[in-house]
């Protein structure tokens, strides 16, 4: 039975007070929070944003720049505006003086010079960086240390502690690395020798992470504001309903299938939490779903949009420069992976329908499907010139460029239909102003995170700390699976062997490395982050590289589901008022498909379609026994089958769940046959009532 509370009363949803998806992401979501600025600042700093989308734009179809020009460039100007659009603690408008020019602080003017002239002195030398790498001059040096500082402020601004907080202790190991105890003692670095390693060299703040942000990240950002201003967005939620909404807890089911869609354009979970959770939220609250399930019904999806190609929270891109690989590969890879998790939500949703006993929309309540597609078809054309490009082996960043002119030209199209031709290419000219500003703006944090992450990855480089603690992770957990494995030695047949456990038992750690270290970062952070520190844990265990990455991804990306700092799930709970943290822990209970895959994908890499391993036998029975195994586990979760379930059925479904994801064909039909059984039981001998 479950005892409502005061955050999940279904009586009455109609008197809640409406909260613009804004308000949500300016609150919840600390990239979103703009300062306010007064009306020459506006004019100034929106003229600077739309110049910065328009140099990309540009660049993305005509040609980059030499790469530490283009990286500094990006990064001095970006910099900047931080300082401009990010106040250091109140978002209030400040009034103009002498110590505000133009309502902008005399502080933030200082840093925002000292950004862009130190972002941009080492592109200025790049002449010589060839004698000063190594053997810095104290300028250099000087230069180093305030971008470090600069970078450090612009994070904590637009994103908050966390981040700079793991900046400073990276930095602090680098230095002090003879105080530390055993396998972490290293010789240390000096200031100088670390401000070399992290300014001058492409190891530290202009490598790879930032330059994957200024020449592939900015352009899908851009694209997905601009395809949502044509009105995908909507599109998406309309389908979505008009295709599900019928069926058992349809508004659920709708949250679930329009975040899928909507999350493969989008960069940020919680954008698409508060955008899509906006309708369906409600809607769901109104059919009967208590109200902290319908919150993370919706916090779930929309963090399972960070896992869906094309865009995949801007990740996809990132793979491509650390794995080497086509982009083909690498979406190929994601897709069945993504899938299962929408799977699990959507399976999740269906029995609590069931067990609750909620109807689906009615006719009335319900979009056309055709009238949608016949209104709103224009607007995907952008979608489907950007996929039929990296699906052809077109540069990411070219079929940007096409994808974001096609969303220009849809807009055209749109605005001179409903506005005639004059006022129309006004409304439209608007509508890429605006655009435009909107994608630059939503890419500064962005930029600083990933310029802050390479002082992270610098580190790991010179210290060799990652290794250091997959060589630790492993020890623990090679001890475990020994002293796992002499208890198994009872049985009269082998479990598992040794090196099955501690690859096991290295996989939990990990996952839980991730999570902890992926609180409150974003995704295209938290990927850099775990790529330095926990991918080479599953390395030294022979792991495939494409397979570690999508591991360490997928529970970074659980992060933002996983309390204490939940953030999609928080901002999910405010749109109707409910108990966030009951939110946030039942979202994480409705991602278990993503929580349970990566150990598909791990023990079976034929998951991932892509790799060696795969064949048509092999990729069905880890597919089949992934399906099967979130059935039984989301089943035994919420106690609800074909009806009410036993205790101990729910005991051996979660037993069977594991066993149906393991990579044999032994235990995935013993799992069958728990199922099975289970299964059954309900059919010849049903349980009377509904459990409430």
């Amino acid at each position: 039975m479950q005892a409502p509370d005061d955050n999940d009363k279904k009586a009455d949803v109609s008197g809640l007070k409406q909260v613009q998806p804004q308000e949500l992401e300016a609150r919840f979501d600390p990239e979103q929070r703009f300062r306010k600025l007064g009306r020459a600042l506006t004019i100034f700093t929106s003229s600077v944003l739309f110049l910065l989308a328009c140099y990309h734009f540009y660049t993305a179809g005509f040609g980059i720049p030499r790469t530490t020009f283009h990286r500094g460039l990006h990064m001095a100007v970006t910099l900047a505006l931080v300082f401009f659009c990010f106040s250091a603690f109140s978002r209030r408008e400040t009034r103009p003086g002498w110590w505000a020019p133009m309502g902008l602080p005399l502080l933030d003017w200082v840093l925002a010079i000292a950004a862009a002239v130190t972002s941009l002195y080492v592109p200025w030398i790049y002449d010589q960086l060839a004698f000063r790498v190594g053997n810095p001059l104290p300028i250099d040096i000087v230069m180093g240390s305030i971008l470090i500082l600069v970078l450090l402020e612009a994070v904590r601004r637009s994103m908050g502690w966390p981040l700079p907080v793991i900046a400073i202790l990276f930095m602090c190991y680098a230095y002090f690395g003879r105080s530390f105890p055993g396998i972490f003692v290293h010789p240390g670095a000096d200031w100088p020798d670390l401000v070399n390693h992290l300014y001058l060299t492409s190891q530290g703040i202009y490598g790879t992470a930032l330059g994957v942000i200024a020449t592939y990240v900015f352009h899908f950002v851009l694209f997905g504001v601009m395809a949502t201003r044509t009105g995908l967005g909507q599109l998406f939620i309309d389908v979505a309903s008009a295709v599900t909404g019928r069926f058992a807890g349809g508004p659920a089911k709708v949250s679930v299938v329009s975040s899928a869609l909507l999350g493969s354009i989008s960069g940020s979970s919680i954008a698409n939490t508060v955008t899509t959770g906006a309708l369906t939220i409600p809607a769901m609250a109104r059919i009967g779903y208590p109200r902290h399930f319908a919150a993370a019904v919706e916090a779930a999806s929309s963090t399972g949009g960070q896992i869906t190609p094309p865009v995949m929270g801007a990740v996809a891109f990132l793979m491509i420069e650390y794995l080497g690989m086509p982009l083909t590969t690498i979406l190929l890879a994601a897709i069945v992976p993504a899938f299962m998790h929408f799977f699990g939500v959507l399976l999740q949703v269906h029995l609590e329908a069931r067990r609750l006993g909620l109807r689906g929309l009615t006719k009335e309540e319900l979009p056309n499907a055709w009238q949608v597609i016949r209104k709103g078809w224009l607007s995907i054309i952008p979608l489907i010139l950007l996929i039929v490009m990296l699906m052809r082996g077109r540069t990411p960043f070219l079929a940007a460029f096409w994808g974001i002119a096609a969303c220009m030209g849809v807009l055209v199209i749109q605005s001179v239909q409903a506005h005639g031709v004059m006022a129309g290419l006004k409304v439209a000219a608007i509508g890429v102003w605006e655009g435009f500003i909107q994608g630059a703006r939503q890419s500064l944090p962005i930029t600083a995170a990933a310029a802050l992450v390479g002082i992270i990855i610098g580190v790991v480089t010179l210290t060799g700390v990652g290794f250091k603690i997959a060589y630790m992770v492993t020890g623990l957990a090679s001890g475990w699976a020994s002293a796992v494995h002499d208890l198994l030695t009872v049985l009269p047949f082998e479990v598992m062997g040794i090196p099955t456990l501690t690859l096991l038992f290295t996989l939990m750690l990990t996952a839980v490395v991730c999570i902890l270290m992926g609180c409150g970062i974003p995704t295209t952070a938290n990927y850099i982050i775990m790529v330095a520190v926990a991918a080479p844990i599953l390395g030294l265990l022979g792991v495939q590289p494409l397979v570690a990455h999508f591991f360490v991804f997928y529970y970074g990306v659980l992060a933002d589901v996983t309390p204490p700092v939940a953030l999609a799930a928080y901002a999910a709970s405010s749109i109707i008022g409910a108990n966030a943290f009951k939110a946030g822990n039942t979202a994480f209970r409705l991602s278990m498909g993503k929580a349970l895959v990566p150990f598909v994908f791990v023990f079976s890499p034929a998951l991932l379609i892509v790799t060696p391993e795969f064949t048509v036998q092999a990729f069905l029975l880890a597919a089949g026994g992934a399906m099967l195994g979130i059935l039984s586990l989301s089943a035994a979760i919420t106690n609800w089958l074909r009806g009410p379930l036993y205790a101990i059925e729910r005991v051996v479904l979660a037993i069977a769940a594991f066993l149906l994801i393991a990579p044999h064909m032994t235990s995935t039909l013993i799992g069958i046959g728990i199922l099975g059984a289970v299964t059954l039981r309900q059919v010849v001998m049903p349980r009377k009532g509904k459990m409430r």
